[in-house]
């Protein structure tokens, strides 16, 4: 039963900027740091098999503690102390819930737990792991768990580093971006006995990556997504496969394409999965398919929606009966629920509005999801027929924003945009404005929590944001419109093109339409691909700005593909790969017209971040430096790509006050 005695950290409070934090330093610091500060939000929504009972993760930020807590809730309370509790996964007959968390003897080591649920026992530790633990799923029978665990070399078992052996590298992809090096330590598929009578097996050794489970319907096996093929780092294909509890590896699909999130239907004759036809060719709307349990008669049911399924929730699609599944896809900035006809009829929207679903679960007629908007982070709904209720209230509330939208200068389509007014808003002054332009290039901006546009608001600054050519949540020619102009599949006219005129056709019209924004005191700021566009407007149209901000950026393509932990896959939107064609690459780098760059820049990037070296920051400070350009440059050490997101939360807090501390001296 629910623990209403653990301690809540998580009650929403006051998000006005206060002097109550007595250390925060600057204003721009206490606003960070009353944004961040125990802030919470709802994941992987867990509904009960009768679908009575709705369990989930409830993570919090602490920024006096520097850490992020999680913990397990159940219909709306916790019943785990945590601190690092999470993936909650139902026994078949809902009695017991297993979740995963750090109580190990040693520092590092991932453990997985049984909770009785609404009736005697106790915890249990089913089993601890050296090395991590994700997708948690119960066999149907309910006699075994399966999971996912890294399997390291025993390089990892030396004293430190200096007592470890050479790494011999021959394939790409060897280290990722919040992991270092995988191919050492490749994700494997685990079987342990729910009853505790075995020690966890490792059913898919050796050197191959796996991710997602499905087990079989007669529990002798899973299905799994992976890379098993000898050329996967070069073809870029990811398969189905069947793994027995004992007996061969099957291979469903045939290294042609990305097949992921594989889902066994409830009668065990099909498999829906999530994925797209050509691994060579990204990006691509991806779409949920269906086949034969044995991978034959594979065909595509959601191609009457042309959108990405791949989205914010990133999970297998939902079997709700034996002929529809449940999925999620994108759509001008929203992410909704549709519900999928085996047969491939247009698929039905099952949500509505202005949301973003984080993430979902189903069984019958009811349906839970975490569901975030522009104004607070997900919490936790239910839906049953025609009743639907929030389950949970634990996100601070903030200000809104308005959406509009704007003509593509070539007048083939609308660009979606997003206006945000400041803290405190008079519509008779004039403000600031701050242009964002999101990463990826394939994401959206839309409607869900987004703490860079708070912070900015807070601030004092008018925030503007939009959905550029080359972005998601929109159909495939959209998406295609700045693939490399040599793409042997679909061409488009490359990165820095028709993505620049639509940030700048929404900027001229926001100028416009808007009266209170001030048009000589513009900023810019982007990361990634927002990096890159940065370090481009600033070379291209810097007179249209005061300042800009460079973070995390791509800033030579060329090198990028040297250096990055991607390394090898840029040829796949850009056409060409860097050996044949270096000038492509160079062509479309920010730095090929550093040179151009007159408007003051601030450079932030992590010492850690594989995905965008920071060599990347490097090239560009370097260059400005150099020719005495007003130039400032961060190093966050410890920090990956994903810093502004997941990074450490001081490191977060100072970083958005590094940022606003800038834009507000030249603004």
């Amino acid at each position: 039963m629910p623990d209403n005695t653990v301690p809540d950290d998580t009650r929403p409070t006051d998000t006005r900027p206060t002097d109550s934090a007595s250390d925060q330093g600057s204003r721009h610091g206490r606003i960070a740091h009353d944004l961040l500060h125990l802030r919470s939000s709802v994941g992987s929504p867990r509904l009960s098999p009768g679908g009575d009972r709705v369990a989930c993760v409830v993570s919090t930020i602490d920024v006096d503690e520097n850490t992020t807590r999680t913990r397990i809730w159940l219909d709306g309370s916790p019943i785990t102390a945590g601190p690092h509790d999470g993936q909650p996964a139902w026994s078949p007959d809902g009695r017991l819930l297993a979740f995963t968390s750090r109580r190990g003897e040693k520092e590092g080591d991932s453990t997985l737990h049984i909770l009785p649920i609404g009736g005697p026992g106790e915890l249990r530790t089913v089993c601890t792991m050296k090395d991590g633990l994700g997708d948690v799923t119960w066999s149907p029978d309910g006699r075994w768990i399966a999971f996912t665990s890294r399997t390291r070399d025993e390089r990892y078992e030396a004293k430190d580093v200096r007592w470890q052996a050479p790494r011999k590298v021959e394939r790409f992809f060897s280290r990722l971006n919040g992991e270092d090096w995988v191919f050492d330590r490749p994700m494997h598929i685990h079987v342990v006995a729910a009853d505790e009578t075995t020690t966890p097996r490792n059913l898919t050794p050796g050197d191959f990556q796996h991710h997602h489970i499905a087990w079989l319907a007669d529990s002798s096996g899973v299905v799994t997504s992976a890379q098993r093929h000898a050329d996967w780092d070069r073809d870029m294909a990811t398969d189905l496969y069947t793994v027995p509890l004992d007996g061969e590896i099957t291979a469903l699909t045939g290294q042609t394409g990305l097949y992921r999130h594989p889902a066994v239907s409830p009668d065990g004759t099909l498999i829906a999965f999530t994925g797209v036809d050509n691994s060579l060719l990204y990006p691509q709307n991806v779409r949920v398919g269906v086949m034969n349990i044995d991978g034959s008669e594979r065909r595509w049911i959601s191609e009457g929606l042309d959108r990405t399924f791949e989205s914010a929730s990133s999970q297998a699609p939902i079997w709700l009966d034996h002929e529809h599944v449940l999925a999620s896809a994108e759509d001008h900035g929203e992410t909704h629920l549709y519900r999928l006809h085996i047969d491939g009829r247009t698929p039905e929207a099952v949500s509505e509005g202005p949301i973003t679903v984080t993430g979902f679960d189903a069984v019958g007629d009811a349906i839970a999801t975490t569901r975030a908007c522009v104004d607070h982070a997900a919490e936790l709904w239910l839906t049953g027929g025609d009743d639907e209720r929030q389950i949970t209230h634990v996100a601070k509330r903030f200000r809104g924003w308005e959406k509009f939208t704007v003509p593509c200068t070539d007048g083939s389509d609308e660009i979606d945009a997003w206006i945000m007014r400041p803290d405190g808003f008079d519509p008779s002054q004039r403000y600031p404005v701050l242009l964002n332009v999101h990463g990826g290039p394939f994401t959206q901006y839309g409607e869900t929590f987004f703490d860079e546009a708070q912070f900015q608001a807070a601030a004092g600054f008018v925030v503007l944001m939009s959905n550029p050519r080359g972005g998601s949540g929109r159909h495939s020619g959209w998406a295609h419109a700045i693939l490399g102009p040599k793409h042997p599949a679909v061409s488009g006219t490359g990165w820095g093109s028709v993505d620049v005129d639509d940030v700048m056709a929404v900027l001229d019209a926001t100028l416009a339409r808007f009266e209170f924004c001030d048009p000589d005191r513009v900023g810019m700021l982007g990361g990634s691909y927002g990096g890159f566009m940065a370090t481009l407007l600033a070379s291209r149209h810097g007179d249209r700005f005061k300042a800009i901000c460079s973070e995390r950026a791509v800033n030579n393509l060329l090198t990028e593909e040297w250096s990055s932990d991607i390394g090898s896959s840029f040829r796949i939107e850009h056409g060409p790969d860097p050996v044949e064609d270096p000038d492509e690459y160079l062509r479309m780098s920010p730095m090929t017209f550093a040179r151009d760059i007159h408007v003051p820049m601030l450079i932030i990037h992590s010492e850690e971040d594989w995905r965008c070296p920071i060599s990347q920051a490097e090239e560009l400070w370097m260059t400005l430096r150099f020719l005495d350009r007003d130039v400032t440059f961060y190093r966050f050490p410890g920090e990956n790509h994903e810093l502004s997101r997941s990074g450490s939360p001081v490191h977060r807090r100072q970083r958005a006050e590094i940022i606003l501390d800038w834009f507000a001296d030249r603004l």
